[in-house]
């Protein structure tokens, strides 16, 4: 855990949501990351999400992670991404309230890019960070096919641009495809920033990860 973490629980729609927040002293953004699969092990923890949440703190950013709901002290139960984005809106609204006017920030790894990318239909926001993000979890044909992107529920025209999204993928990824990313990427115009040799969890590549989370929010 970061230095300086203080965990609270707020309440959501399936009940309490656990949160970590990291406060910097003047904070000229904030930024809330969401984890990896909840029912295979992904957790606020996870050291991707905590990877990406250092390189925000170092740039002086306002740092909310939190669990989704099941996991942790965060109550409820697994829901295919549905609540899930209720609860990362949820500690947006929380998040700004504890750092007021300043711009939103958004991260998510793997299931949490997902979750990350659909609710960010929902809110304004800065810049968005997303890390192997697992759109096949949200597609109808589930992880064995490829997802369209086109697929509202991967971000309607004109949302996610060049501008304010960036995506970050290893080329050895096992579990989510760069290919997907790429196909999501393209007809947005959204830079995808490949790590060589980076597998799903960035395995040794955590320092690759950092510097070009840390380069794309200065």
């Amino acid at each position: 855990m970061p230095a300086g973490t203080t965990r609270t629980l707020l309440d959501g729609a399936a009940g309490r949501i656990e949160v970590a927040a990291n406060l910097p002293m003047n904070a000229h953004a904030v930024a809330v990351i969401a984890h990896p699969h909840p029912l295979f092990g992904g957790t606020m923890d996870n050291k991707v999400v905590t990877t990406v949440a250092k390189a925000f703190m170092d740039a002086g950013i306002a740092v909310f992670r939190f669990n989704f709901r099941g996991v942790g002290a965060s109550e409820g139960k697994h829901d295919e991404g549905r609540g899930e984005s209720d609860d990362m809106v949820a500690v947006i609204g929380h998040a700004r309230a504890q750092v007021s006017h300043v711009p939103l920030c958004m991260a998510g790894f793997s299931f949490g890019g997902a979750v990350a990318t659909r609710a960010s239909e929902r809110v304004d926001f800065r810049q968005l960070v997303l890390v192997a993000p697992g759109f096949r979890r949200f597609s109808d044909h589930g992880m064995g096919e490829a997802p369209d992107p086109q697929d509202p529920n991967l971000g309607s025209p004109g949302r996610h641009s060049a501008a304010n999204t960036v995506v970050i993928h290893g080329d050895l990824d096992e579990t989510v495809p760069l290919s997907d990313s790429i196909a999501w990427a393209t007809p947005r115009e959204v830079p995808v920033a490949v790590v060589p040799g980076g597998e799903h969890f960035f395995h040794r590549k955590l320092h690759v990860l950092r510097e070009i989370t840390a380069r794309w929010i200065r």
